[in-house]
């Protein structure tokens, strides 16, 4: 892809360089967020954040950063994930570390963390949280930011994906509990947990965006679930009340059209106050429910 816009005297700006790169994107048909590809790829070759390149628009870019940025949004242009040329992505202010074992977080998960926020109050002394699922840890790593005082644990059936968690942990100095484990096998029975919070795969297996877009570099597991994409959120809705104390509540990310399925699947499991939230976007996007006072399971 060249970069073709250069000033008169022949050398690329910063300013040129994101304006080539945009065009280019525009016109390959990658029209979500030109812009912003081409920025955070820039910034990534320079190091710098993207204010950088605001502040700095008129700066020249030598022959080895250009190659650098030009062969990112080669490689961008044939499909790869932003994050994964980066090695990176932003969630719940911190930069974590992603790769071809995990989920990339999305911004729609942070409506995860939001409620959450809504119905327990911080410091969150004494409370347990689990993420299931965890991938890159963003959910476990954000509740322990919010929650200091929490013991917040996470658990994911890869090993891989719990070895970048445990990377983004220590690299911003937040203690979560690790666990190797697939859904609930591997987790003892008590002590019992004030919050369960997933992220599950929940996809249709034959769904056609799996062949589009960034989810075709993300691991198959983590994103299809059966022929409905349920499978998953079954299994956390028929198991997670044996796992929660009584007035404990359960938290699952799923599709846009799975709310009514979903709703029904924690109706079914015996939850209370069965609550659906919307993303950003206004998509049906978080289903919760609370474990009765009452039950003794």
């Amino acid at each position: 892809m060249p970069l073709s816009a250069k000033p008169i005297n022949g050398m690329t700006t910063i300013e040129s360089a994101l304006r080539s790169a945009s065009r280019t994107f525009t016109e390959r048909g990658m029209t979500d967020s030109p812009q912003l590809d081409a920025q955070i790829l820039l910034a990534h070759v320079l190091k710098q954040n993207r204010t950088y390149l605001f502040t700095w628009g008129d700066q020249l870019l030598n022959d080895e950063q250009l190659q650098a940025f030009t062969a990112l949004c080669q490689r961008r242009l044939l499909g790869e994930p932003v994050a994964h040329l980066t090695g990176c992505r932003e969630f719940w202010g911190m930069l974590l570390k992603v790769n071809e074992f995990t989920l990339i977080p999305r911004p729609d998960t942070e409506i995860l963390i939001e409620s959450i926020l809504q119905r327990y109050s911080p410091p969150g002394e004494g409370k347990r949280f689990l993420d299931m699922g965890t991938g890159s840890g963003a959910i476990a790593l954000a509740l322990k930011k919010e929650y200091p005082e929490a013991q917040i644990s996470a658990l994911d059936f890869s090993e891989d994906a719990l070895q970048v968690a445990r990377e983004n942990a220590q690299k911003h100095a937040l203690t979560i509990n690790l666990l190797h484990s697939d859904w609930f096998s591997a987790l003892p029975k008590n002590p019992l947990f004030d919050l369960i919070v997933s992220n599950p795969p929940y996809i249709e297996e034959k769904d056609p965006h799996l062949l589009q877009g960034d989810v075709r570099f993300e691991p198959i597991s983590a994103l299809t679930a059966g022929s409905d994409g349920l499978n998953d959120i079954r299994i956390l809705t028929e198991q997670s009340r044996g796992f929660l104390k009584p007035g404990g509540w359960l938290f699952i990310e799923h599709g846009y059209n799975q709310a009514d399925a979903v709703a029904q699947l924690f109706t079914q499991a015996g939850f209370d106050a069965v609550q659906l939230i919307s993303d950003y976007g206004g998509n049906p996007r978080v289903t919760l429910g609370q474990v009765p006072e009452t039950s003794r399971l």
